[in-house]
């Protein structure tokens, strides 16, 4: 069984499919976390985010085994990972790695913004996550503060507003639900209560 999780920056996507992977006893896929590697490439190396063809090399060097998640989190990893999935010559790098771990058994959840639509238009339940932009930059405000970190949600905020506008009008796989997909805000929901949803949408699915 595969499981898509789409939907904008902080709407839960990584959370959300971590609890179902345990559930339904799925493997998972932070696809975020294999741009913000890239990004980190790049960065690490001097290199700008836009410079396609370092970006590209990047991409194509990528263990995806061996992301250091802790590394990967923090927002401006976020905001840099928008940049570099803008580039369509890294998606198209990145997307044999991401249906290989799909088609593995017993199955995936993967979560990122055009699972359900370009990486695995055929998965068995699609679930695309909505939540306002406020609601988002406060959780993402809250997950940083448990950090220690100083933060000015306001900024969040604003950051947010453009990755979605960056995400929902870039050229290749912009932000968008697959046809068939379920729709799920969370916008007033604690993660317990999404999981909830979310399985009893999955159950639905497999019930026919």
């Amino acid at each position: 069984m595969i499981i898509a999780i789409d939907g904008p920056a902080a709407s839960g996507k990584g959370t959300l499919a971590k609890r179902l992977a345990a559930y339904f006893g799925l493997r998972h896929l932070d696809t975020g976390l294999i741009y913000r590697a890239v990004a980190k490439a790049l960065l690490d190396a001097g290199h700008p985010l836009d410079d396609r063809a370092h970006a590209v090399a990047a991409a194509a060097a990528l263990d995806a085994g061996r992301l250091d998640e802790a590394a990967l989190k923090g927002h401006s990893m976020g905001e840099a990972a928008s940049v570099v999935s803008a580039i369509p010559e890294v998606r198209e790098a990145l997307i044999k790695l991401q249906r290989d771990f799909a088609r593995q058994p017993p199955g995936a959840v993967l979560d990122g913004r055009d699972i359900g639509t370009v990486i695995a238009p055929w998965a068995d339940v699609k679930i695309f996550l909505v939540a306002a932009p406020e609601e988002r930059a406060r959780r993402r405000a809250a997950e940083l503060r448990q950090h220690g970190v100083v933060v000015n949600e306001a900024a969040i905020l604003a950051d947010i507003r453009r990755r979605d506008e960056r995400d929902r009008t870039r050229a290749v796989a912009p932000l968008q639900p697959a046809a068939n997909a379920h729709l799920l805000d969370t916008t007033h929901l604690d993660i317990d209560a999404a999981v909830r949803a979310a399985v009893d949408i999955v159950k639905a699915a497999r019930a026919g």
